[in-house]
């Protein structure tokens, strides 16, 4: 018996960190992703797809990205279960109770609504934890799992639940936490015969049977292995199973990290850039560190630009990220200033190179005022 794992769709995810021409191509992305999913499923003969929490951004969406969701949904030739989670809870407000979902949701697309077994196929149930508010007072997959009985033969079941494991240091001060041990107990005992978790947006295993599939499309730059779907097999006479990582994201999150102390640096920074592949689909967070001449920070400043035309974004990591500039003589020399511009030159000159609050402002000045002189402005 094999199935897909995932979980963390989070459609309809503002991106608010993107340009506005890059984010709808980020937001259809997210739903291509879905639509691979059911292509992959058919193509290795899997016999359903859960979604392990977080399948909206929230409860506030606009009616048209429930819509487009069915749309691709409806393509999908296996059921496909949606566990609510901490982003789309079942709440007062839930997008689940929606007249734009509920009118719309098709027969084979099941919500688990509370922890009841829920037999998706023949012979094989899954049991939810499913999110009632965004801060559960408990471990929700504890709950939904304390009163199992023991397998049948024959019989397979698969937990899904949301939320941060016990081992993985979570926040110290929630009670959502999901306790390891307890998990690897209903395990053991043959009460269920593996565990998929969502939360986590990169893949991640707990153990060989207590998976995070992780995000299909990347949303941080956090995330060390996002982009995954999880093939699972079991066999329904051992048990025994097996996880293989598809990897179906199009999207890529990268923090480039480089010292900048010469023009030659600025250029290796450039070539960096350029080997980047799908620049169109891939959001650059740059740490850059050093001390560089006005002729060379305006050099950056041109790569910046022109890698800000091809990347849906670049960014400045501003936390991380300390440039000094000082005013080469030679980088004016040959420019010309003289009078009122030779005077704006020298005092930027002396702010620059000072302590004051107002030495960055000063320095980028400088490199606005060498860039309009070299260009004869």
């Amino acid at each position: 018996m094999r199935f897909v794992a995932t979980g963390d769709w989070q459609l309809g995810m503002t991106a608010h960190y993107l340009s506005a021409e890059a984010r709808p191509r980020f937001h259809r992305a997210r739903l291509d992703a879905v639509k691979r999913i059911g292509e992959i499923a058919a193509e290795q003969s899997c016999e359903f797809v859960i979604v392990c929490g977080d399948v909206f951004e929230s409860n506030q969406l606009d009616r048209a990205i429930i819509s487009r969701t069915f749309e691709v949904l409806s393509a999908f030739t296996v059921p496909v279960v949606l566990l609510p989670g901490n982003h789309d809870p079942l709440d007062a407000a839930s997008i689940y109770d929606s007249p734009a979902f509920t009118s719309r949701q098709p027969a084979h697309v099941h919500v688990l609504r509370d922890s009841e077994a829920f037999e998706v196929v023949p012979g094989v149930e899954i049991v939810g934890a499913p999110w009632f508010s965004k801060r559960p007072q408990g471990d929700l997959v504890a709950q939904a799992t304390q009163n199992l009985a023991e397998v049948a033969p024959g019989r397979t079941r698969i937990i899904a639940g949301h939320g941060a494991v016990s081992t993985l240091d979570p926040d110290r001060e929630s009670l959502a936490t999901i306790d390891v041990e307890s998990l690897k107990a209903v395990l053991r005992e043959d009460r269920a015969q593996f565990v998929a978790l969502g939360d986590r947006h990169a893949t991640y295993s707990v153990n060989e049977c207590i998976w995070y599939p992780g995000a299909p499309e990347v949303t941080s730059r956090r995330e060390d292995d996002p982009g995954n779907i999880l093939l699972v097999d079991i066999d329904p006479q051992t048990h025994a199973s097996s996880v293989e990582k598809v990897h179906i994201g199009r999207w890529s999150f990268l923090v480039v990290d480089e010292d900048v102390n010469s023009g030659d640096d600025v250029s290796r920074l450039e070539r960096r850039l350029a080997d980047i592949p799908d620049k169109d689909s891939s959001a650059v967070w740059l740490i850059l560190r050093g001390t560089l001449t006005t002729a060379a920070k305006s050099r950056l400043d041109e790569v910046l630009d022109h890698a800000t035309d091809l990347f849906a974004l670049v960014s400045l990591w501003e936390r991380h990220t300390d440039i000094a500039v000082v005013a080469a003589d030679e980088d004016f020399a040959d420019l010309g200033l003289s009078g009122y511009l030779q005077e704006t030159l020298d005092e930027l000159a002396v702010s620059a190179a000072g302590d004051a609050p107002t030495a960055p402002a000063a320095q980028d000045a400088l490199g606005l005022l060498y860039r309009f002189a070299r260009s004869g402005s």
